[in-house]
């Protein structure tokens, strides 16, 4: 099995927490929402694409068109 993918989101994340904890103790709330939502964006983008391969991998299993 295939951890880089977990190791993606994992970094992520912790990036994104990072970011936001720097920017809410310098009192800038509104920006760290954004940085927030910014990681969960990138990561539901990663989980699309993953998604979009499966698909693909079922389509040539059952050979459907």
């Amino acid at each position: 099995m295939d951890f880089s993918i977990l190791l993606k989101i994992a970094g992520i994340g912790i990036l994104t927490a990072f970011i936001s904890f720097i920017l809410k103790k310098s009192d800038k709330d509104e920006i760290a929402t954004f940085a927030t939502l910014a990681g969960l964006i990138l990561v539901i983008l990663l989980i699309v694409d993953m998604l979009g391969g499966l698909f693909d991998t079922i389509k040539s299993i059952f050979a459907l068109y």
